[in-house]
């Protein structure tokens, strides 16, 4: 990642980049060309599941901010089966559809179905994970997935006391024991959430200030296929077995449905609501928010998919309008066939102390919601 370059993502909410994807692009066809013949255009909107509500929420946000420019939506949920999505896909494609919005199950199993889009000049826009191997994909928005990883990593680090709250060394030595879980193998975003994380989290890791009682500190141990919370919940009960007895006092979770998984794993092995280690997580879930606010996990991180969905709407009708959407990195996200140019959103580390300021007074959730 340019970490010069990412450090600067804030500016470029306020500075207006209008950087041109690599050899061109497919845009809404001859149709935008000659001049609004895309109005109330069919869109496909693929999403991986219903099985998580930020999934829910994301196609929602979707389908309703498209249908309110006057397009036609046909949304799916996959139930994270990869033979159901590429189904869904293909029929959307065979149904008319002017553009596709994919949020993959699996990132490297599209390439067939996608070239058919190809074959009809139907544009691709990979929704927050990328889609691998295929020169199809046009443009991909996300959040800065790297940067996720390093919030991570951060909140642990506060939560153990290694960290103040302005991100400065305490002199906090610990040793602190910790377990590290990964997201799905097969999801892009979970490297980069990894990467990130084990980046702020090594120098912590050589010197001995952490520990991992476990010693499962590379990503193929560590991940969880699917984000399942069972498979998360399993792993850590077969880790509170393997490590000898001692007590951890953090877990870096990239998910809160792992997290949940992983909270349900320590209570029953023995540690009470007033004991439990640091735990980390990932998409504001409510149930997660709950748990922060009765003091279970520690944090999460907020990623505010309002915002996304209207960065991929954005996208969608600049291409029915024969227009280069805007974006802001076109050298991050290499999908092994060709670098996809990408619009990064910011995320924000939510604990405790700032949860009313981030999510209730935003309007993301309300008061009742997290009751």
């Amino acid at each position: 990642m340019n970490r010069k370059y990412l450090a600067g993502i804030a500016a470029a909410s306020i500075l207006t980049l209008s950087l041109t994807a690599c050899g061109g692009s497919r845009g809404g066809g001859d149709a935008a060309a000659e001049g609004g013949s895309n109005e109330g255009a069919k869109i496909g909107v693929a999403m991986p599941t219903q099985q998580s509500e930020r999934w829910i929420a994301d196609g929602e946000n979707v389908k309703s901010q498209l249908e309110e420019l006057g397009y036609d939506v046909d949304l799916q949920f996959a139930n994270d089966d990869i033979p159901t999505q590429i189904s869904q896909i293909e029929n959307m494609i065979n149904g008319g559809v002017k553009a596709l919005v994919v949020a993959s199950i699996d990132g490297t199993t599209l390439t067939s179905v996608l070239d058919q889009a190809e074959a009809q000049d139907i544009p691709v826009i990979a929704y927050d994970r990328l889609i691998n191997e295929s020169d199809t994909v046009d443009y991909y928005t996300t959040f800065d997935n790297e940067e996720v990883g390093v919030q991570q990593a951060t909140s642990l680090l506060t939560g153990l006391g290694i960290l103040d709250a302005e991100g400065k060394e305490t002199g906090e030595m610990g040793p602190f024991d910790v377990e590290l879980f990964a997201g799905s193998p097969d999801d892009n975003n979970a490297t980069f959430f990894w990467d990130g994380a084990m980046k702020t989290l090594k120098p912590y890791l050589d010197s001995g200030v952490l520990r991992v009682p476990s010693g499962q500190t590379e990503f193929e141990q560590a991940a969880i296929l699917r984000w399942l919370p069972d498979t998360a919940q399993d792993r850590m009960e077969d880790l509170l077995t393997v490590g000898g007895g001692e007590r951890l006092e953090g877990v870096l979770s990239p998910y809160d449905g792992l997290s949940i998984g992983i909270i349900s794993a320590l209570t029953s092995g023995g540690y009470s609501a007033d004991e439990l280690p640091v735990v980390t997580g990932q998409d504001a879930e409510v149930g997660s928010v709950k748990s922060i606010v009765e003091g279970e996990q520690y944090s999460t991180i907020f990623k505010d998919v309002r915002e996304l969905g209207k960065q991929a709407v954005t996208m969608v009708d600049a291409l029915m309008k024969g227009e280069e959407p805007e974006v802001n990195d076109t050298e991050t996200y290499d999908n092994g066939v060709k670098v996809v140019p990408a619009y990064l959103l910011e995320s924000q580390i939510v604990t405790v102390d700032n949860y009313e300021a981030a999510l209730v007074e935003t309007g993301y959730y309300t008061e009742d919601d997290l009751k």
